[in-house]
């Protein structure tokens, strides 16, 4: 259980209480770096998993964990301070209790959740790039004009691609627990948790 993927995975989740402290006191600047390095991270720790052979259960469910967690936070933070919509909050988290239900009806039943999907991959990759760039939106230079621009097309791709992904884990599930009505086939092995 102690890799360095699965250590790599807990520090991120321990950034996020710093970044929601730096983005709650206005620290854009930290908060950025902060988001800059948990992306990079996000990115590292898969990496060294897949090349390292160390991916573990613990890794799959720390992994997605920290990235809801960071967009959560982000999200709050930046409707908190006007720099984003409620709306934009709202869509994620009807996604994200969709799917917890989701999952729970499949828990219930014995199935774990559907495989990850490269759709919800890509959505989080977006929203997490989307953040730094609407926080640097704020700016009164180009670099704001431009920040806003690149952040709020990551966004509504991230949102697109996010929703996407959940209706065919939907469908998925739709699936798994017709198969079991129909023929009796009983639930699979254990998977990664959702993006």
């Amino acid at each position: 259980m102690l890799t360095i993927p699965n250590a790599i995975s807990m520090v991120r989740l321990l950034l996020v209480p710093v970044f929601g402290v730096l983005i709650a006191t206005g620290q854009d600047g930290w908060a950025v770096l902060v988001l800059a390095v948990s992306g990079a991270s996000d990115w590292l720790d898969g990496v060294l998993a897949r090349r390292l052979g160390q991916v573990t259960r613990l890794g799959q469910l720390l992994d997605p964990a920290a990235d809801r967690l960071f967009i959560a936070v982000t999200l709050v933070g930046l409707v908190w301070r006007g720099v984003v919509p409620l709306w934009l909050l709202v869509v994620i988290v009807a996604r994200e209790l969709v799917l917890g239900l989701m999952l729970l009806v499949l828990a219930r039943a014995g199935y774990p959740p559907p495989q990850v999907h490269l759709a919800g991959k890509a959505g989080t990759f977006a929203l997490l790039y989307a953040f730094p760039l609407l926080l640097l939106a704020s700016w009164d230079s180009w670099v704001g004009t431009v920040a806003e621009v690149a952040g709020w097309a990551f966004a509504l791709w991230g949102v697109g691609l996010y929703w996407f992904a959940g209706a065919l884990y939907l469908v998925q599930a739709r699936r798994r627990l017709r198969a079991r009505e129909t023929d009796g086939t009983s639930p699979g092995e254990p998977s990664a948790g959702l993006p």
